[in-house]
């Protein structure tokens, strides 16, 4: 089965048939809501928004653990995180869809294992390549069959939030690699891959970054371009294999 994370301004998934909603006890508390079960053309699918249904749950606050905990139990296989996100690369900017391959975590004071000593003795994942290269790969493929042109590689820099950042320290991200700011790549891509899902990141550019236009951000435009790009994020997500 085939998971999504809904973030910001993604919140419903246009074409899908809802069947059920049902409420996930983990280990770790509740998820952020309950998860939706829907179908397409027969095939299985499951939805969670990140922020919770009513998008009251700020970046820092996601109960991570759970959410991931929840998808696979409830026999989800690969899940597709979709994240709003600030460009900071030339090539990135506002209504840009990036498929991204690298990540930087910039978070702190977040739950960021299953494996905390308690739980699960301690393990360390290999995690040099974040994202799976093979779910990477249908998004692209999905993307294509979609019409819709996506960035096919970048690096997601992982903020704390919810606070936006300033404009040295977007430019310490862009010494350091990040093409893209957001505040929930992390600790999800993680967890994905601690659990053994198969996890990649959709993301869009909703802004530039802090710094990389003359204008100041503005939290009305960036809903506004949000409310344009997330329908092409749902042609894609309507292209891709459910199984």
């Amino acid at each position: 089965m085939l998971g999504v994370i809904g973030g910001t301004g993604l919140d419903r998934i246009p074409g899908l048939s809802i069947q059920r909603q049902e409420h996930i006890a983990t280990p770790f508390g509740a998820p952020s809501a309950p998860l939706a079960f829907g179908e397409r053309g027969g095939e299985l699918f499951v939805f969670l928004p990140r922020h919770g249904g009513d998008h009251r749950i700020p970046p820092h606050r996601i109960n991570f653990r759970a959410n991931i905990w929840a998808l696979k139990e409830s026999g989800v296989k690969r899940v597709i995180g979709v994240a709003a996100v600030g460009g900071i690369s030339h090539n990135m900017q506002p209504g840009s869809i990036v498929i991204p391959d690298q990540i930087i975590d910039y978070t702190y004071g977040r739950e960021h294992s299953f494996f905390d000593g308690d739980f699960r003795p301690v393990d360390h994942i290999e995690f040099g390549t974040p994202y799976c290269e093979q779910l990477r790969g249908e998004l692209i493929d999905a993307a294509t069959l979609a019409g819709v042109e996506v960035v096919t590689e970048g690096c997601y820099g992982a903020t704390q939030g919810p606070r936006l950042e300033t404009i040295a320290e977007i430019r310490k991200m862009q010494r350091d690699g990040a093409d893209l700011v957001g505040m929930t790549g992390m600790p999800e891509a993680a967890l994905a891959k601690e659990a053994g899902i198969c996890y990649a990141c959709c993301a869009v550019v909703a802004n530039w970054a802090a710094g990389m236009d003359a204008e100041p951000i503005s939290l009305e435009a960036i809903g506004q371009q949000l409310d344009i790009s997330m329908e092409s994020v749902c042609q894609i997500l309507m292209r891709m294999d459910m199984r």
